[in-house]
């Protein structure tokens, strides 16, 4: 199970992951105003937040990109294409597209 719909169901709450692929660097730094062709992306999750995450992403200049239900935001995991990197909206959807199932848990898990 994707760790953040296990913390959803063990707190019976909504969770949104829109800012855990994105560095301290990046947030402070590389933000742009609404309109502008090199906004980065981050994405977030869970329908019934999403309006208001979203809304909360472009307030800090940052472009929401939705990656789906709760259970598909391994995508952006550690290990996977669209983690911690300063992508645009378009480049962040083809990194998440690209991430294979169950590749990142594998990397992680390995002994080494």
């Amino acid at each position: 199970m994707v760790e953040s719909l296990w913390v959803s169901r063990q707190i019976n709450r909504p969770v949104i992951k829109a800012f855990n692929n994105i560095l301290a660097y990046s947030l402070a730094q590389l933000g742009r105003p609404e309109g502008a062709s090199d906004r980065l992306a981050v994405a977030g999750d869970d329908p019934r937040a999403k309006s208001l995450v979203c809304g909360l992403v472009n307030e800090v200049c940052l472009d929401p990109v939705d990656a789906g239900k709760l259970a598909e935001s391994w995508r952006f995991q550690p290990s996977t294409p669209a983690y911690c990197c300063d992508f645009d909206a378009e480049e962040t959807r083809r990194a998440l597209a690209a991430a294979i199932p169950g590749e990142a848990p594998a990397k992680r898990d390995r002994k080494r």
